[in-house]
């Protein structure tokens, strides 16, 4: 059986796919504007750092790259637990959690790399 493989580029778009999805179908008051702007901005900055630290020149590049995507990924769950508080009518349980697994992810790469580097 061949062994499963998580592409994160795939996974990282795919959540901002999704957040934008949820953002264009909200109702759009004040609050909603700032925290929707917000959403967009964090969740597609996971992807967009993700791709920076696959391209990274060293070690210590990639790691402070992951590390953003790590911090992105708990900011975007900030700001959905936030849209949830105030559209209570909607479901983001499914992007809160696909949040946390990226997050812990990133912490488990981030562990890996450090140990690389002091081999």
């Amino acid at each position: 059986m061949p062994e499963k493989r998580f592409d994160l580029k795939e996974r990282t778009l795919n959540l901002s796919k999704s957040v934008i999805d949820l953002c264009k179908d909200n109702k759009k008051d004040l609050i909603s504007k700032i925290l929707i702007s917000q959403v967009i901005r964090s969740s597609s900055s996971i992807g967009a750092n993700y791709r920076e630290a696959d391209n990274a020149q060293t070690k210590k590049e990639f790691i402070y790259r992951i590390n953003i995507c790590r911090k992105e990924a708990v900011e975007t769950m900030y700001w959905l637990e936030l849209i949830e508080y105030v559209q209570v009518d909607i479901e983001i349980e499914k992007l809160i959690q696909a949040c946390k697994e990226l997050s812990l992810i990133f912490v488990a790469i981030i562990k890996k790399a450090k140990l690389v580097i002091k081999t």
